[in-house]
């Protein structure tokens, strides 16, 4: 069968970008390999009507949302091989399987590469954090760590002191700006200059961070910046035009489409600003995109 719409990825923007497109009375598969970036997190914060709700539980309420429209079919793996054929293309899931849509909608996610610090990895979503209006307030008003492995991180490090009193740890070889350098000052945050070499606390708490000269500086939670990359191969195959962000590349997008007519992209791969809000958003404008293509294909066949 050939389905109107293939969206490859089942988190946040690929479930908002299906919703769209089911709606429309298409036929309409979404592709899921069940490995959201947000699986880490314990709830979803900031979110329109979704605040304080797992991850896993929103996704599962729009998959019930999406089924009881006949023309939605989920299929439960992952798409390795993704070609532009005649009238469309054509997607290769793992284990041989080929579906075929005239339109796909990428919202692919994205994988992050943390710093190699002892106990990061571990915490990571928990009381190692990325985003400071995901989960910034539930903190509770304790001492907060930055870590700064790039001089992008003054920006975050400035925002940090309204939810609590804030330690900029600044990995060697970064350096700020001036202005910035004096900014974080005014915002009272205290910059310690020593390389943090581990993390300490039981289990996935967090009581502080051990620096290389022994100290060890209280915090309930540490902010960090991760290195991200597209997490499918399927929009370098296709030759997707990317564009360099501050924490690597992403799919170029306007108004959801991407540089390849028939092909929309939405979410974390497609933006270098990363949020749950931003990434249903994105995806609704990608499925609405989508949906355009449809009509003006039809016009001319």
């Amino acid at each position: 069968m050939k389905y109107d719409a293939i969206v490859v990825g089942g988190s946040f923007a690929g479930l908002s970008a299906a919703m769209q497109l089911v709606r429309t009375r298409r036929n309409i598969l979404l592709i899921d390999a069940g490995r959201p970036r947000n699986r880490f997190a314990e709830a979803s914060h900031g979110f329109l009507g979704q605040d304080g709700v797992a991850p896993a539980e929103i996704r599962r309420r729009a998959l019930e949302q999406l089924a009881r429209y006949p023309n939605f079919t989920l299929l439960e793996g992952e798409a390795e091989t993704a070609e532009r054929r005649l009238g469309g293309f054509k997607v290769g899931i793992v284990g041989g399987r080929l579906v075929e849509a005239s339109v796909l909608v990428l919202a692919l996610g994205v994988t992050d590469a943390l710093p190699e610090i002892p106990g990061l990895a571990e915490r990571w979503g928990r009381t190692v954090l990325h985003c400071p209006y995901c989960h910034g307030y539930e903190i509770g008003g304790g001492p907060i760590g930055i870590l700064a492995s790039s001089p992008l991180a003054a920006h975050q490090g400035g925002l940090l002191p309204d939810w609590g009193k804030t330690t900029m740890f600044v990995e060697p070889g970064i350096v700020f700006e001036e202005e910035h350098h004096a900014m974080l000052l005014a915002r009272g945050v205290t910059i310690e200059t020593e390389r943090v070499v581990g993390l300490i606390g039981e289990g996935q708490a967090l009581e502080g961070v051990r620096l290389a000269d022994g100290r060890v500086v209280q915090v309930d939670a540490l902010f960090a910046q991760s290195k991200v990359s597209i997490a499918s191969p399927l929009a370098s195959q296709l030759g997707l035009e990317l564009e360099e962000g501050p924490q690597g590349l992403h799919i170029k997008v306007q108004m959801g489409s991407t540089s390849l007519p028939g092909v929309f992209a939405a979410g974390d791969a497609a933006s270098p600003m990363h949020n749950a809000t931003l990434a249903s958003a994105s995806g609704v404008m990608a499925g609405i995109a989508a949906h355009r293509a449809l009509i003006e294909a039809s016009l001319w066949t």
